[in-house]
């Protein structure tokens, strides 16, 4: 069984919804997953722009939502999970943008990837404090069970005039 992520708002490689952004609702979109494998002890999703600030030039990737400790049986996320309450257990980290709740993508310039990133531990991850981004990776170093992706791209639209 593969590890499988997807999203009903927008398929893969293709655009997020406004809704999900600084220039709409700004709320999560609804994810789902399949194919945990056998000895998954926790989930973490970290969902990250490559493309910041301009896609022409990168120069760093810039984390927009971290959850993690998602227990093994959940397989999914409702829209606005923050509003709507992650599953039992889950942790917010915290995200570029200082908080420790989903912040939509808000490119300054130009078509950005964003890549929901989904991993299966083999045991949970620390709680003492929120994780930032990098935090997250250092803690699940050596402990990635399985991976899935999901990419969508948005771009600001263009004020009229």
């Amino acid at each position: 069984m593969t590890l499988r992520l997807g999203s009903a708002a927008f398929d893969d490689a293709q655009p997020i919804p406004r809704r999900h952004t600084c220039e709409g609702e700004n709320v999560s979109p609804a994810l789902a997953w399949s194919g945990v494998p056998d000895g998954t002890q926790t989930l973490a999703l970290l969902v990250e722009d490559p493309d910041a600030p301009d896609p022409v030039a990168p120069t760093r990737i810039f984390a927009h939502w971290l959850v993690y400790n998602i227990p093994p049986d959940a397989r999914d996320l409702a829209e606005d999970a923050d509003g709507a309450g992650l599953p039992r257990g889950a942790r917010p980290g915290k995200n570029d943008f200082g908080q420790q709740h989903w912040g939509g993508p808000c490119p300054p310039i130009g078509r950005h990837r964003y890549y929901f990133k989904l991993y299966a531990l083999d045991g949970p991850l620390p709680t003492a404090k929120p994780l930032s981004r990098t935090g997250l990776l250092d803690a699940m170093e050596g402990h990635v069970l399985a991976y899935a992706e999901l990419m969508g791209t948005y771009q600001k639209q263009r004020a009229p005039g």
